[in-house]
């Protein structure tokens, strides 16, 4: 793995979401906890919706087009609902965000 520095974990809010813009699409960076934060891709296969505006509880975030709930730790689609998406390693060290840089450089544009 090649770990890639990405930030701050204060830099994401509580129970928040933000963006990371990588050469083959958008990451979404989810804080569901003071010192855990997950990172998947930011579109919900649905109907293509940023899931980084959508609302994280637990370890899932909810589609803010259609309200798809997605497992943050395996990226499975919860409910009724089919699909999933891509979920990235992402480790936090001394505050700072470290996610694979491997894994990002393997995805393909959206």
């Amino acid at each position: 793995m090649s770990w890639i520095d990405i930030g701050h974990i204060d830099d994401i809010p509580l129970h928040g979401a933000r963006v990371v813009k990588t050469p083959g699409g958008c990451v979404g960076l989810f804080r569901t906890g003071p010192q855990q934060v997950f990172a998947a891709a930011d579109r919900c296969p649905h109907k293509g919706g940023p899931l980084s505006e959508g609302i994280v509880h637990g370890h899932s975030v909810t589609c803010p087009l259609h309200n798809w709930v997605f497992d943050l730790n395996t990226g499975q689609a919860l409910g009724a609902d089919e699909g999933r998406i891509e979920t990235y390693p992402l480790r936090v060290e001394a505050g700072r965000l470290l996610i694979d840089g491997t894994a990002i450089g393997k995805r393909s544009a959206a």
